[in-house]
Order: C-alpha cells, then sequence, then structure tokens
C-alpha cells in the first residue's frame, strides 16, 4: 500500500470571478505544487474550502488534478465529512476517477464516541481498495481520535497514514509509539514537521508548501540525511511565514499569499471572508522577508 510520499499538500481550490470551482487553474497549481517539491497534492480537505464544496464540485476536482499530476504524483481525495454513508458515496466516486487515496477527516458537529469513530472510519475503509489516511484536527471537529482509538482503526490493512493536527508532540509521539510500522504519521501543522520528524514521523501535510515547498523539502531531506542543525535552521527560516498563514482562518492567508505571487486562485465561498488590511500587511511582510514577492 502507497504511503505517497513525505511532503504533501492540501491544495486550495481555486475559484473564478463568480465563486465557480476553476478547474484550469486547479491543474496549473497542481502542476505548480509538484514542480515545487510536492510529493502528493490533498484535494478538498480543508485547505481546499471542503465544507463549501458541492458532491459534483469535488468529484470534478478530483479528476482534473489526476488529470494534471496522475502518475507524477500521489493524488488524495479528501472524501470524510460528518455522515458515514456520504463519505462512502464520494469514496468510491473518487476511486472511480482514478486517485491514489483518500484522506478522512474525523466526523464533525456530530461529536461521536471513540467507539463511533472506529465504526466510522473502517465502514468506509471497508468500502474502498484505496489507501486511507485519517485526518485527526480536533480544533475544528470537536472531537480528538485518541491513539488507542487510531490502532483499532488502523487494524484495516488500507489504513497506511494519519495526519495528526491535535497540537501535540506528545499524541503523535504516542501514535508513533502504538501504531504498526505500516501506518505512517504525518504532521497536520506545518510549524511541528520537524518536532514531530524528530519523534519518528514521516512527513507533513503542509499548506505553506504552496509557497515554500522547495524549502520544506529540503528542511524534510537534511534531518533524514542526519543534518539536523541545517534542518532546524530552516525551520527557523520559515517559521515566521508558518505564523502568517495561520494570523486567520486557513486558507484564507495562503490563498491571498498565492494571488499576490500570481496564481489566479480567486477568493473565498461565504463564511470565509478577506483578511483585515492589518493581517495583510504582516503577511506580505513575511512575503517580501523570504523574497516571495
Amino acid at each position: 500500500m502507497a504511503v505517497f510520499g513525505r511532503l504533501l499538500t492540501a491544495m486550495v481550490t481555486p475559484f473564478d470571478r463568480d465563486g465557480k470551482v476553476n478547474l484550469e487553474q486547479a491543474q496549473k497549481l497542481a502542476s505548480f505544487l509538484v514542480e515545487n517539491g510536492s510529493d502528493g497534492i490533498v484535494v478538498a480537505g480543508t485547505t481546499g474550502e471542503s465544507p463549501t464544496l458541492s458532491f459534483e464540485e469535488k468529484v470534478d476536482l478530483f479528476k482534473a488534478v489526476v488529470e494534471a499530476v496522475g502518475g507524477k504524483a500521489a493524488v488524495i481525495a479528501g472524501t470524510g465529512s460528518n455522515a458515514t454513508e456520504a463519505s462512502i458515496k464520494l469514496t468510491k466516486a473518487a476511486e472511480k476517477v482514478g486517485v491514489d487515496g483518500v484522506m478522512l477527516v474525523a466526523p464533525y458537529y456530530n461529536k461521536p464516541s471513540q467507539k463511533g469513530l472506529v465504526e466510522h472510519f473502517q465502514a468506509i475503509a471497508r468500502a474502498t481498495s484505496l489507501p486511507v489516511m485519517i485526518y485527526n484536527i480536533p480544533g475544528r471537529t470537536g472531537v480528538n481520535i485518541l491513539p488507542k482509538t487510531m490502532a483499532k482503526i488502523a487494524e484495516l490493512e488500507n489504513v497506511v497514514a494519519i495526519k495528526e493536527a491535535a497540537g501535540s508532540v506528545d499524541q503523535a509521539t504516542e501514535l508513533i509509539r502504538i501504531l504498526p510500522e505500516r501506518v505512517k504519521v504525518f504532521s497536520g501543522d506545518d510549524s511541528l514537521t520537524l518536532p514531530i520528524l524528530a519523534v519518528g514521523g514521516y512527513g507533513v501535510v503542509s499548506v505553506a508548501s504552496h509557497l515554500v515547498g522547495l524549502k520544506i523539502k529540503e528542511m524534510i531531506d537534511q534531518f533524514l540525511l542526519g543534518n539536523v542543525a541545517v534542518a532546524a535552521r530552516l525551520h527557523q527560516e520559515l517559521y515566521p511565514l508558518i505564523k502568517a498563514l495561520f494570523i486567520t482562518t486557513n486558507p484564507v492567508p495562503v490563498k491571498t499569499a498565492l494571488n499576490l505571487m500570481g496564481h489566479k486562485v480567486g477568493g473565498f465561498r461565504l463564511p470565509l471572508v478577506d483578511m483585515t488590511e492589518e493581517e495583510k500587511e504582516e503577511l506580505v511582510r513575511e512575503l517580501k522577508n523570504l523574497n516571495l514577492l
């Protein structure tokens, strides 16, 4: 089963001036990301504004990105939701269009028990032959997938990874300690990529890689080569930009940055809105500091 590579980008969803999904721009952006360090692309995840995309829009995006970078990089479809049957339906549709794997976020708003999480994820994983990445982000979902729960979910052979975004190196360490070696732990927070690598993590599902993918790739590679001081310097260099990318709700800053850099990814769908001028000034400052503008 594939593990997708170490640097995955959670890609934004480009919109046109009318707020419709811009598939041509999505293909251009996916190609740019692969040329700039990404081993794989996560399509229609949180950063892709998945809550405001329709079923049809998601499937069209999966198709478009597979056409653009299939065979060159892993294409991972964000097919999770808070409705198990809907997630199964979307996962099957994604499999038909040729994606390399799926990412399943913890059910949001319903706040299932740990037992409910196991049954939800296993039901979806059993419905597909694709490799599955679980996505734990309690700050958005209201529920934390505990390490013992993840170990139970990972009893299914096609569960191969977890994107861990609880913000806790302790929890990431426990996951790495108890999960089978075939199940890779990815940081879901750019700022924790290096710390999680240091405790045995595998890679990152990144937002910052839209802008500095080659630098993040270099940081990972230097760490794996044993050049920890070099990796740490790169981490410190990128840290101010990473913090600026989360000054307000993701993906608002990264989309703003991409537009400033000439990538026509468009605006946002409500309830997301533009950054304040003060927030934008801070983002621009950090982009200039890294010679991105």
